[in-house]
Order: C-alpha cells, then sequence, then structure tokens
C-alpha cells in the first residue's frame, strides 16, 4: 500500500512553494487538486501522474467531501502515491486534519507539508507585518463564517483582543464582520487590508479603515478568493495613506 501526502501549495507563487512539496508534486502518481493551485505550480506534475480537479471554492460548484476521501483511498490502496494538492496550508482551512484522521482510520499511511498561508503571503506582499511590538503582540487567524450559527466566531471577542485579526472567507459577509466588530467596541478607525489573489499576477489590495470597509470593498470590486487583515499592522502596508482610503494594484512576476 502507498500513501497519501497531503500539500500546502502557498498562495500561487511557485517560488514560495517548500522544497519538500516540489518533490512531493515531482513524485506523484495521482494529484487531487484544489481550485486555488496555479497552473504555475501545477506545470511541475509530472507528465504520467493522473490529476483530478476537486474544486471546494464557496459559492460555486464543490466536489463532495467523501468523495474527495473517497477517491484518495482507492488510489493508494491500488497502490499510488496519492498527493492531495491545497492552496495555501493543509491544516489552515482546508480541511486538512479531517482527511488525515479519515486516512489513518482506513489504515493508510499519510504525510503533511506545510505550505504558507494566503494570511501571512497577503499581509507581507504589501509590507504589513501580522505582529509588532508597538501595535500588536499576536495574531488571529479566523473564518468569516463559521461551518453553522453556533460555530460563528465571536466577534466581540476579537475586538476585545486588540490582537491582529487575518479573516478567511470574509468579502461576502464584510458588512456583517465589521458591525460584529464596531458592536465589541473596535474603533471605526482600525485600519484594514483586504487582499485578492495574493503573490499571483492578479493581486490586487485594498488599504481603507473599518468604518469604511463594506462600501470600499464594493467601489473597489475586489472579490474572493480574498485575506481581510484588522489593526493596527495595517499601518505598515507600503500604500497606507493616513486617513484617506486608496487602492492599489500589484502585478507579481511569477
Amino acid at each position: 500500500m502507498s500513501k497519501v501526502t497531503l500539500v500546502g501549495a502557498g498562495p500561487g507563487d511557485p517560488d514560495l512553494l517548500t522544497v519538500k512539496a516540489v518533490k512531493a508534486i515531482e513524485a506523484a502518481d495521482v494529484l487531487l487538486v484544489d481550485d486555488l493551485v496555479s497552473d504555475a505550480i501545477m506545470a511541475l506534475a509530472p507528465a504520467t501522474a493522473r490529476v483530478v480537479y476537486v474544486g471546494k471554492r464557496g459559492g460555486c460548484a464543490q466536489t463532495p467531501q467523501e468523495f474527495i476521501e473517497r477517491l484518495m483511498i482507492a488510489e493508494a490502496r491500488a497502490g499510488h502515491h496519492v498527493v492531495r494538492l491545497k492552496g495555501g496550508d493543509p491544516y489552515m482551512f482546508g480541511r486538512g486534519g479531517e482527511e488525515r484522521a479519515h486516512l489513518l482510520a482506513q489504515g493508510i499511511a499519510v504525510d503533511v507539508v506545510p505550505g504558507i498561508t494566503s494570511g501571512l503571503a497577503g499581509a507581507a506582499s504589501i509590507g504589513i507585518p501580522l505582529t509588532h511590538r508597538d501595535w500588536s503582540q499576536g495574531a488571529v487567524f479566523v473564518t468569516g463564517h463559521g461551518k453553522d450559527a453556533q460555530s460563528e466566531p465571536n466577534w466581540g471577542a476579537l475586538a476585545q483582543s486588540r490582537l491582529t485579526l487575518v479573516i478567511y472567507m470574509g468579502v461576502a459577509r464584510c458588512a456583517q464582520i465589521q458591525a460584529g466588530l464596531l458592536a465589541g467596541g473596535a474603533s471605526p478607525a482600525t485600519p484594514v487590508a483586504v487582499v485578492q489573489s495574493a503573490t499571483r499576477h492578479a493581486q490586487r489590495q485594498l488599504i481603507t479603515t473599518l468604518g469604511a470597509l463594506p462600501d470600499a470593498l464594493a467601489a473597489s470590486g475586489i472579490g474572493s478568493p480574498a485575506v481581510i487583515v484588522v489593526g493596527d499592522v495595517v499601518r505598515c502596508a507600503d500604500a497606507w495613506p493616513g486617513e484617506a482610503v486608496a487602492t492599489q494594484e500589484t502585478r507579481h512576476a511569477a
């Protein structure tokens, strides 16, 4: 029996892959690939590998998780080296923990290769450190929506934490997120950055404030996939305009 490797493909720039990730991709017999994995990274796959796209983006047609897990098990039991290639990091909102547990329960060996998550890459790409001795002693990575109403993030508590918030999958719910943070005591003047398609040719970003976020985001045309960074560390952004609201588009070489 062969094994399954859960590989973090990072935010899209192939230069940000780890050496171990590249080796795993190049050695794959079967690749199960998320929608957010870039073409430049897929170019590393061997011509002999079977590639199956198993997209799971919100608001789009999705491959059922149960099908993905069954396929990984079947291919591994057939003696193939299966690579489950995920955008970002397998354990950061990627359901990697669920997949590993399910595979281990079936007696299948699993290796996990971490990847650079978009929350780190997006912030760094425009000059934002997620921690700063003057402004933030930590960072919280949080989804913009829970699995259900009971798992909805406690935005009031997060506002009181005074930590940098890195919000995934929050564009469609930015008004609710804004309302929750303001109700929790966050200042409308709190700096906010939104980074779409971090590290890719099409990267775009918005620098604004919490009070202006929904209107500024709608006017910018920025959509998913994007991360939202909330906190005073956004003042370190290359395009920080002081009290003004500004947008900037940056294109990165592959």
